[in-house]
């Protein structure tokens, strides 16, 4: 008996609808799993680093008093200069590039999130929350090598760094040029002061006659370091700059209000304590040694930073 042709092709036309079905939701599937994995990838990483709205965030109202804010928990603030990929560094202010890729990886795997000058100082002043097991990796003087070996290792992790910039040196040999530092403020890390020629803060007079660029010019040692750099440092990110490092970690009072007056929110010392009247201005890093292991690190991390 001849087949139903009716029927046939009726069935025919309901099997191609059931497996255009089966192929569209297997495809479904397919690309809900995958963007799923991509976000997880993605959340990860951001999970590693701060988020741009959490940097930008404008926080107001007063500022905590002195000693409010030496109760807050200090967050480990390490500092690194010299990243050399050599087998051993022997001055006490450098790292090995094997040493330092070593610190980054034990950071990562032990669940740590850098964060930047603007986060720690709203978290200070104003109490807000950090994310979980915070760290700040700062680097001072503006090495190429930071650039070169410290940027892309801390990309691995998804961590960003501040940079805190001596602006004689820019585009000079083994330092970094402009366009590195453009590049750095461009994908989230911060670009900070170290000032203008790296001299100490206790020996700076409000008249002082100093060589600038060949010419000799009396000039005003706080508008010099900390005025031109921001300047300097401004026109090269387009981002503002309000956060300062102590050369040499050397403080004094003197520099406080000078700090002030041109808007800057914290300055760094290094492993003095800090200041039990000026906290903001005496925020406290620690200089990774050349000695140290990865695991030294996170000891050295958990018992100068209470």
């Amino acid at each position: 008996m001849l087949p139903n042709l009716q029927f046939c092709s009726t069935f025919t036309n309901n099997m191609k609808h059931t497996f255009i079905a089966f192929v569209l939701s297997t495809f479904i599937f397919s690309c809900a799993n995958n963007t799923s994995e991509k976000s997880i990838t993605n959340n990860a990483k951001k999970d590693s680093t701060i988020t741009a709205a959490t940097d930008t965030a404008k926080v107001t109202g007063p500022i905590a008093d002195a000693a409010t804010i030496m109760s807050r928990k200090q967050v480990p603030v390490l500092c690194y200069h010299h990243i050399y990929d050599i087998p051993k560094a022997t001055r006490d202010y450098d790292v090995t590039a094997g040493e330092f890729r070593n610190q980054m990886k034990i950071l990562s795997d032990s669940g740590y999130h850098t964060i930047l000058p603007e986060q720690y100082y709203n978290y200070l002043a104003y109490g807000t929350a950090l994310p979980s097991k915070p760290v700040m990796l700062t680097f001072d003087d503006t090495d190429e090598e930071q650039f070169s070996i410290g940027k892309t290792e801390m990309d691995k992790y998804g961590f960003k760094g501040v940079y805190f910039i001596m602006t004689i040196s820019i585009g000079r040999p083994r330092y970094m040029t402009k366009e590195q530092i453009k590049q750095l403020a461009d994908e989230g890390h911060a670009v900070e002061a170290h000032t203008w020629d790296h001299h100490r803060v206790d020996k700076y007079k409000t008249v002082n006659e100093a060589e600038i660029r060949g010419v000799k010019k009396q000039v005003n040692d706080f508008d010099l370091q900390f005025a031109e750099p921001q300047k300097t440092i401004e026109a090269i990110t387009g981002k503002k700059v309000q956060y300062f490092a102590y050369p040499f970690g050397i403080w004094n009072e003197a520099a406080i209000p000078e700090l002030r007056k041109r808007d800057y929110k914290l300055a760094f010392i290094l492993s003095t304590k800090r200041d039990s009247l000026e906290p903001l201005y005496t925020v406290r890093r620690m200089i990774v040694a050349p000695s140290w292991s990865a695991q030294g690190v996170l000891r050295v991390m958990s018992t100068t930073f209470k």
